[in-house]
């Protein structure tokens, strides 16, 4: 539900957004040869795992090599999306001018394609973040009901039964959600405006699926079979891995929610504002930061998407020293607790709204509508 905001002036919000800008400014200047070595480390590290973790599943008639084959693969294909797909199409090692760490180069092994990605994501998810009916991600991409501002229907009772087949098919979901398919099942949207979208997922989709599916095992000859059910224990792991992280960063209590009307013509301090109070993040050490891409600090992921996400760790005290100053939240919990959170409010929403529910709906519709009067006005 959107929710009343932290009050600040207009001149505290521009203060928000220097400060934030200068603690970016420190770091970008700072980037040089360990940065370029950390990604290339990286990239070295899952370069291995995916070697050993396909030569282990066609020895993987023997369990004990399958599941080492499953483990190797599924950390492989984990790096690879979160670690350093994701963080390089945001443009995090342009400044390097490696052409193989360009974020316009870069294809990555998911079945979104890289183009989809980075209009989906970089572009409509991070520019409008968590603001109801403009950012796709936050609605609960279109087959869960992520906020009350979504109309409750009987269907919605199996909201956590979508939540889990969404993760654990979810790189087949963020495929689809260019085209909006939930739209063009409910006749929002036409198929031929979609043609092109859907054209691109299933491009892409029927690349990975002939790879991971029919080629690789295919090298294994009559282990045929165990390789197969390999190469879908390693997605399956990488799809509940990456749905985990991205949900514990957009979904956890107390993200705020935001309406059109109160982001419209906002500047860059208003910019900074929402972004942190529409993200969450949770603790972990060396390995769970690597291996959620650094997501594990999506607040400062959203406040900075450009800047290598392993400076994230160093640039989150300033952050929460920015917030208590300003009497922001810092929303931050243990991996475990903020995934609890994401499924009570998944199941709190597969639920009719309560009174006091619709009370409060009714009362911000209300305070929706003078917002836009004083606009116009």
């Amino acid at each position: 539900m959107i929710t009343t905001h932290p009050e600040l002036t207009a001149d505290q919000i521009e203060a928000l957004g220097k400060e934030l800008d200068a603690i970016r400014q420190e770091v970008v200047a700072d980037l040089g040869q360990r940065d370029a070595d950390y990604i290339r480390n990286i990239i070295d590290v899952q370069r291995k795992l995916e070697v050993a973790g396909r030569a282990f599943l066609w020895a993987g008639i023997i369990p004990p090599f399958w599941l080492a084959g499953v483990a190797s693969l599924g950390a492989a294909k984990i790096l690879d999306n979160m670690e350093i797909g994701h963080n390089v199409m945001h443009g995090q090692y342009d400044w390097m001018q490696d052409p193989e760490l360009t974020s316009k180069n870069f294809e990555w092994d998911n079945t979104i394609s890289s183009d989809s990605w980075r209009y989906t994501h970089n572009y409509v998810h991070h520019t409008y973040t968590n603001i109801v009916g403009k950012d796709h991600d936050a609605s609960g991409y279109g087959v869960m009901r992520m906020t009350e501002e979504t109309p409750w229907h009987p269907v919605w009772l199996l909201n956590p039964v979508f939540a889990i087949l969404l993760q654990s098919f979810f790189q087949w979901g963020t495929a689809l959600q260019e085209a909006e398919a939930e739209k063009v099942i409910r006749g929002e949207k036409s198929f031929a405006d979609a043609r092109e979208s859907f054209g691109r997922a299933l491009d892409k989709g029927r690349k990975q699926a002939l790879k991971d599916y029919l080629i690789f095992p295919a090298l294994s000859g009559p282990f045929f079979p165990v390789t197969f059910a390999g190469n879908v224990a390693a997605n399956f792991i990488r799809n509940i891995w990456s749905s985990a992280v991205i949900f514990n960063g957009h979904f956890p209590a107390n993200v705020q929610e935001f309406s059109i009307e109160e982001t419209e013509n906002e500047s860059k301090g208003a910019w900074y504002y929402r972004q942190i109070l529409g993200s969450a993040n949770f603790h972990g050490g060396r390995l769970m930061h690597i291996m959620s891409g650094n997501l594990s600090f999506q607040i400062e992921h959203h406040l900075f998407p450009d800047v290598p996400a392993h400076r994230y760790a160093e640039m989150s005290p300033k952050v929460q020293e920015v917030c208590a100053k300003y009497g922001l939240p810092y929303n931050t919990g243990s991996f475990l607790g903020q995934f609890g959170s994401v499924y009570k409010k998944i199941f709190r929403l597969a639920l009719p709204d309560g009174r006091k529910a619709k009370a409060q709906k009714a009362e911000l519709a209300k305070a929706s509508s003078n917002v836009r009067e004083l606009v116009a006005a």
